[in-house]
């Protein structure tokens, strides 16, 4: 038997996972599509990266201990070498419809069953999802009384990168992306670095528990240039904790167009044509050629933010 599910898996979620296990409880092979970034875009806003979602679905699913397939899903209907052979479509009340669509299409071939789940709930009984996980509304179980943390930053890499540390220390929790300014420069050198995530994180706090700013900089260190990720931390009671993440020296023609005054955001896409970087894998991603990404390299410095308050008696929620 084979079975397939599909989804963009925005922020995967506990209705995300209820989909998932669905499909592992059938016997036999089990195919899972993730929406392209093209395909997400065409009808959301706020997309995380596609390798942010790919990991998050293929992490879920080895923590589930069963193998299966991951593919790209470029339209409503998939690949069709791999749907003429499926057995079973896993589809949520919400996407039913598209189910249909897609039985319709491959039908001729073989009868396909839809096997429909239930949606998940918030704790107020309305259907969870990824726009109210993104906007701080409820946790990703569903939770909309857990700890609120806000981020001063709308990049999905740094958003998703609190979210999973804090996530680690506090279980649930509910992330506010914030649009703040730095108040450094666009590409922060030496101490701009530090001053750029306290900024952020003070900017952010209101009336949340904490706030969090990160800021990545560039510092001259043995005659090279170096990246440093700092990561600061407020909350209520005014009390700032600072963490910084591992550096990584930047190639010598990296570092050459950074000191004439590019970012390195621009230096990146002039020699490696890579566009976007800081909302991707980042510069990390590109020079350590995948072994390494941002979101990872992020995570770093708000651990090493958050040592202080683990150790801290007073400064612990």
């Amino acid at each position: 038997m084979k079975v397939a599910v599909a989804g963009t898996f925005n922020v995967f979620h506990s209705g995300h996972k209820a989909m998932v296990d669905r499909a592992l409880s059938f016997d036999g092979e089990v195919y899972i599509g993730i929406t392209s970034d093209e395909m997400a875009r065409n009808s959301r806003g706020f997309i995380s990266p596609y390798y942010m979602r790919y990991n998050a679905v293929k992490g879920y699913v080895e923590s589930r201990g069963k193998a299966c397939c991951l593919f790209k899903l470029e339209d409503v209907y998939g690949p069709p070498e791999i749907m003429r052979s499926i057995d079973v479509l896993i589809v949520s009340e919400e996407t039913l419809k598209n189910g249909k669509k897609v039985v319709e299409r491959f039908s001729s071939n073989k009868k396909i069953e839809l096997s429909v789940v239930k949606m998940v709930s918030k704790t107020d009984g309305s259907k969870i999802s990824s726009t109210d996980v993104m906007n701080g509304v409820c946790s990703r179980s569903g939770d909309m009384e857990a700890i609120d943390v806000a981020v001063g930053s709308l990049n999905f890499v740094k958003v998703e990168a609190v979210r999973e540390v804090m996530e680690r220390i506090y279980g649930d929790v509910r992330i506010f992306a914030t649009n703040v300014s730095s108040g450094v420069s666009e590409q922060p050198f030496e101490e701009e670095t530090e001053k750029g995530a306290r900024n952020r994180a003070e900017s952010c706090i209101g009336s949340h528990t904490l706030g969090v700013g990160i800021e990545a900089g560039v510092f001259d260190r043995y005659g090279c240039l170096y990246d440093i990720q700092y990561c600061a931390i407020i909350d209520r009671q005014k009390n700032v904790t600072i963490g910084m993440g591992p550096g990584f020296r930047y190639p010598g023609d990296v570092s050459r167009l950074v000191r004439s005054g590019m970012t390195v955001s621009e230096a990146i896409e002039k020699i490696y044509g890579e566009h976007d970087i800081g909302r991707s894998s980042g510069a990390i991603g590109v020079l350590s050629r995948g072994i390494l990404d941002r979101k990872e390299l992020t995570k770093q410095s708000v651990i090493a933010a958050m040592i202080p308050r683990l150790c801290d008696g007073s400064l612990k929620l």
